[in-house]
């Protein structure tokens, strides 16, 4: 595994990323790791000439990319690059990134029975395609009012998540399952998935991590949100201007100009 490797899918989500690499593969990898920093302009600069190609590692970069913009709220605008992806993607990684990132787009604008038919026809021949299944299974029974239904692909992401940073989100995912059923289990989860990400500098997952403690520890709300608007706000400055312009229309994320931003 190389160093770019080990962080975007491995133990190092914290790497600096101090120079923008020439070769592809290296290029995607990295904006990977920055996008998971949420340093989305730089993260943007270094996919968008990938997009041109029509192989999988086109289909990887627009399926990035399309994950960027869904991390922002833009569920909709991420779906053309999804689509993209697919159209691009053979072998099992790339479709499996392509067919996931559409069912989760298809979540964020309502559309479970489609989002539950996309995340079915995803491969999962790799421990990240089945953690990323999970979560997305999860996440459309959430949305569906059915946390009970979504605890047992919560917890089997949980443990099969093998990269840090994916292990992170899986505990998110997890706690929101748990929530109803056994809240202090669920901000134990959710903190010590912050307090990582925080530590790890994985920005992209500690304002939702913020925001989700924040309706599980009621009694500090005020705090947490302060520190989701922080957050969010340090991100939008690293933003390019597409995706700042979806996160301000979209409803899954905070307006950070109001009294606490």
């Amino acid at each position: 595994m190389t160093t770019l490797e080990d962080a975007a899918f491995g133990s190092r989500p914290d790497l600096a990323v101090t120079a923008d690499p020439v070769e592809p593969e290296p290029r995607w990898l990295a904006a990977v790791v920055l996008g998971a920093q949420g340093r989305y302009a730089r993260a943007a600069t270094l996919l968008t000439p990938l997009l041109r190609r029509t192989d999988d590692l086109g289909a990887l970069a627009a399926a990035t990319l399309a994950a960027h913009r869904r991390q922002l709220g833009g569920h909709a605008a991420a779906r053309p690059l999804d689509a993209r992806a697919l159209a691009h993607a053979t072998g099992d990684d790339a479709r499996a990134d392509a067919l996931l990132g559409l069912a989760a787009d298809a979540v964020g604008v309502g559309r479970l029975d489609e989002a539950r038919r996309l995340r079915d026809r995803a491969p999962r021949t790799t421990w990240r395609a089945r953690v990323r299944g999970c979560w997305v299974a999860a996440e459309i029974e959430l949305c569906a009012g059915r946390p009970g239904a979504a605890l047992p692909h919560a917890e089997r992401a949980a443990e099969d998540a093998v990269g840090t940073r994916h292990r992170i989100k899986s505990d998110i995912v997890l706690a929101a399952a748990l929530a109803g059923a056994d809240r202090p289990m669920a901000r134990k989860l959710v903190t010590r998935a912050r307090d990582d990400a925080t530590d790890l500098n994985v920005l992209s997952l500690v304002w939702p991590a913020s925001l989700l403690l924040a309706d599980i520890d009621p009694d500090e709300a005020p705090s947490h949100r302060r520190r989701a608007d922080d957050v969010l706000h340090s991100v939008l400055l690293r933003t390019d201007p597409r995706g700042r312009a979806l996160a301000q229309r979209s409803p899954w994320v905070p307006d950070t100009t109001g009294p606490t931003g």
